[in-house]
This record gives structure tokens, sequence and C-alpha cells, in this order.
């Protein structure tokens, strides 16, 4: 399993996302990706209630708790990697959260174009 080039879709490093949570395809804290990461975990996102809200009703439920898989259960204000597609699934429907592009891997270009991620940029704190 190769990750690809650690570059964000502004074409600078990749920044981390988040380590608490630990997120990523990797579990390392950034949106990394490879050629196994079928569902693309590259987008940056800053969680919010309504965007939670909604991936719980698509059926993707973020906010329980999973032990078994170390996972905590994601809150508002969370950052996270989140799924290229979904990203742009919440985005047709209305709810896309706000987007950190230095953390967000150029792959997510493939599938979510540039423009519609600079409408969710936040200002990424250095």
């Amino acid at each position: 399993m190769g990750m690809e080039a650690s570059v964000n879709v502004l074409g600078g490093r990749l920044e981390s996302c988040s380590m608490q949570p630990r997120t990523g395809y990797f579990r390392d804290g950034s949106c990394n990706t490879c050629a196994e990461d079928s569902g693309q975990h590259t987008v940056c996102v800053i969680t919010t209630a309504e965007f939670l809200a909604w991936s719980k009703y698509v059926g993707n439920d973020l906010t329980t708790p999973r032990p078994e898989f170390h996972f905590d259960g994601l809150r508002e204000g969370d950052r996270w990697c989140l799924c290229a597609s979904r990203f742009l699934e919440a985005h047709e429907e209305g709810c896309a959260p706000p987007v950190v592009l230095e953390a967000t891997h150029r792959r997510t270009l493939d599938i979510v174009p540039m423009p519609v991620l600079r409408l969710y940029r936040v200002l990424w704190p250095h």
C-alpha cells in the first residue's frame, strides 16, 4: 500500500487535519490517500451539526461511538477527513461543512471541482 505524495489542493505541503480525533485513511491525522483508499478520504472538513445529522440520515452515522474501531464519534467542530464523493453529495444537498484547503489532499480534485471547494473554505490557523 503506497501512500501518494502529501500535496494539498493548493499545490503546497499537505497540513495535518486532526489528531484529536485521529483522522485519515491511515489514521495519521492527515487526509493522505493511496490506491486502496476506495472511499478517497481526502477532504479535511470541520463538522457542523447540520452535516452530522444529514450524514446519519443518509446512512453514514459519524456521531455514534464505535469502541471496536477506537472511534469516539464526532461532534460539531471536529476536524475530519471526509470522503470526496460524500462531500460532493453534501454540497449538492446544501449541507456541506467548511473545508480546510491546506489539509485537503490534491486527489480530491478528481471528484470535487476547486470552485466548489472554495465555496466552503475556512482559513487555517498556523
